[in-house]
């Protein structure tokens, strides 16, 4: 009799699963036998975790086993049925990072998979390749406009590729009860979906609904879906998960499935609780000292207080109303301050002419920021500059370095961007630097820079005029990306509309000679910088380079060498020989083509990025009208030739060239 009771609970908890049926069921993990990869782990208390504190890392959990999913005889997918409760808890409270998915894979293993938004399933190459026999359900908290995420919060059904093929803001309906309801994926509260695919009809559905709410009628998703060419005979399913620069615990508490049938039910007493937050332990000093702690107080009110103003003041920050619906996440000062160490000077990563930039560590994530501290005096007014770091703090591209929050107090601002360990791109390429970029580096860094500036010119809701580009405001993450950075000259305005004319702002070099006459912040105007910055890294030199007799103009260089028939002679002879020819003929073109004196006959941004991938062939310079008098007066116009900028039309409040860019959000100093 006591076998048959230990037999029906060990049934109840974990069904023994078969390759077969593709039938089981697990009411928490706690003696589980799933194929755990990454950073994906199992609790003590049976919880399944599918990533850790790790940035930039991939996490699968996976039945060991394949299941049959196809009749041998027509190849048609069987009928199907999941669910699972999960949780997503997020570092902070409004920031969510990439999400997860439930996929049905042909392979557990996903070697060449990148992390943050492609899940650790796909990446550059493969993403929407056919061959890759994947369908996913995904969970995703970040709207990435790259590839048409709805918003921030939302499930999608995905086929083998990143770009879902329907998708939803997470929500969910109550039966009896006519509306959907929101959720929210980053509650940190737990949520239970369904998957059903439906072999005769070819269809799939996929419900959500908080834990406490039985299963609504409705789907969120329903969808024709003809699964056939997608699987193969055998499949593997599980969960897969990618940590980005903002840590996001994912984590499954329980999951059932089954193939030719209805999975079965969760049993949701047996699944195990979500952890919390631990309380700090109180003080040893309060527990004994308390009745000497009370005396001090009493005799000493005044003190006390004082003490107490004066601690609040410390710490003090500025919060209007407007701020509390619009603004991007708040960091608390006391949290910067500890981080930075009080901002001591060790700390200092570089100092220009917006204010200073340290490094930190915050303290309950242990993740690596870069804060800059800005003055409130500003001639735009303190809340329209807030009005513009909400806009750019709504960026996210794997190519533009991440706001991440900011925080106001008193007579400064403060914003909190992620940390680049590998510095700017500058220090790479002048004053003998210890470390040489070799060509593909260099090319990669390049395109990245070309698809993070398309991307601010027409890929976002917004037109964002970098205004700055240039090699020390191209940052290189810990694998060398190129990131697009410093954002303090940024201007906005919205598709369809023309720019405003401002101060004119930049750095000598790279300034577009129609800024000299209108002073507007336009597109092209950023493609002239690109190209003045396509030549830095190709040739090694700096855009104007001062001379005892007369200035040196690289483009003046590159296209004497290209007139007699090699421009591969402008190359930087840090290369060596191991360099592409073609890729650096293309980066030498491409900069004399941006670098016209004519914003019309400068190429678009979009257009380069064409040209540097492949898409679009490269005409003959010759054909295109580039002559030597186009490019001299492009970068002679508004210049004198000592190398120094006019006074009368360069801001004096940019006027520092180096600014803080040297080393922003960098690890170099």
């Amino acid at each position: 009799m006591s076998l048959v009771i230990v037999l029906a609970v060990s049934l109840l908890a974990n069904t023994a699963p078969t390759q077969e049926t593709g039938d089981f069921t697990y009411n928490g993990f706690r003696s589980a036998n799933l194929s755990l990869d990454g950073s994906a782990a199992l609790t003590g208390n049976g919880l399944l975790k599918l990533n850790n504190e790790t940035k930039q890392k991939g996490s699968y959990a996976f039945y060991p086993d394949a299941i049959t999913f196809k009749n041998s005889s027509d190849g048609a997918v069987h009928s199907f049925s999941t669910t699972f409760v999960f949780a997503i808890v997020p570092e902070y409270p409004v920031l969510g990072g990439p999400g997860f998915t439930f996929v049905i894979a042909s392979h557990r293993e996903f070697p060449r998979a990148q992390p943050g938004y492609f899940f650790g399933l796909f990446n550059e190459t493969n993403d929407g390749n056919a061959m890759n026999h994947i369908f996913a359900v995904e969970f995703d908290t970040i709207q990435n406009p790259e590839i048409h995420d709805i918003d921030g919060n939302h499930i999608g059904i995905d086929v083998n590729g990143l770009v879902s093929v329907k998708s939803s803001p997470a929500r969910y309906t109550e039966n009896n009860t006519p509306g959907f309801r929101n959720l929210s994926l980053i509650s940190g509260k737990a949520m239970q979906v369904w998957v059903d695919y439906d072999g005769a009809q070819k269809h799939i559905r996929v419900t959500l609904a908080p834990v406490i709410v039985d299963k609504p009628n409705t789907p969120l998703l329903s969808l024709p879906l003809n699964l056939s060419p997608i699987f193969k005979e055998t499949m593997y399913v599980g969960f897969s998960s990618a940590t980005g620069a903002l840590s996001t615990s994912h984590y499954i508490l329980g999951w059932s499935f089954k193939v030719n049938g209805q999975a079965h039910r969760l049993d949701l007493s047996q699944l195990p609780k979500l952890p919390y937050m631990k309380k700090k332990q109180k003080s040893i000093l309060l527990t004994t000292g308390l009745p000497f702690i009370c005396l001090f107080l009493l005799s000493i009110p005044v003190f006390a207080m004082a003490y107490a103003i004066r601690k609040r003041r410390k710490f003090a920050e500025v919060l209007e109303d407007w701020e509390r619906d619009n603004s991007p996440h708040r960091f608390k000062y006391k949290d910067l301050y500890v981080a930075t160490k009080g901002f001591r000077d060790q700390e200092l990563l570089g100092a220009g002419g917006f204010g200073r930039v340290y490094r930190g560590v915050l303290p309950t994530s242990r993740a690596e920021i870069a804060v800059k501290r800005v003055s409130h005096e500003s001639r735009h007014g303190m809340r329209q500059f807030i009005a513009e770091i909400i806009s750019i703090g709504r960026l996210r591209h794997r190519n533009i370095v991440t706001l991440l929050g900011y925080c106001r107090r008193k007579g400064e601002l403060l914003l909190v961007y992620d940390y680049m360990p590998n510095g700017s791109l500058e220090k790479y390429l002048y004053n003998q630097p210890k470390v040489t970029l070799n060509w593909n580096q260099r090319f990669r860094v390049i395109k990245g820079a070309a698809h993070g500036l398309s991307y601010l010119h027409e890929g976002w809701e917004q037109v964002v005029i970098h205004r700055d580009i240039k090699a020390s405001n191209i940052l290189l993450d810990s694998e060398l990306n190129g990131r697009l950075g410093d954002f303090g000259l940024a201007r906005l305005y919205d598709h369809g509309t023309d720019p405003q004319t401002t101060h004119l702002v930049g750095t000598h070099g790279y300034l577009a000679p129609e800024n000299t006459r209108t002073a507007r912040a336009t597109t092209s105007a950023d493609v002239f910088a690109f190209g003045a910055f396509l030549l830095e890294v190709a040739c090694g030199r700096r855009p104007i380079e001062a001379r005892e007799e007369e200035d040196a103009i690289l483009v003046d260089w590159v296209f004497s060498c290209w007139d007699k028939g090699d421009i591969l002679e402008a190359r930087d002879p840090n290369l060596g020989t191991d360099f592409v020819a073609d890729e650096v003929e293309l980066v030498l073109q491409l900069g004399l083509l941006c670098s016209q004196f004519q914003p019309t006959a400068r190429p678009r941004m979009r257009q380069v990025v064409q040209y540097l991938e492949g898409d679009l062939a490269l005409e003959e310079l010759s054909s295109l009208g580039i002559s030597k008098s186009r490019l001299q007066f492009a970068y002679h116009e508004g210049f004198s030739r000592s190398g120094t900028s006019s006074p009368y039309f360069v801001d004096k409040a940019f006027s520092q060239t180096s600014s803080v860019a040297n080393s922003v959000l960098s690890g170099g100093r």
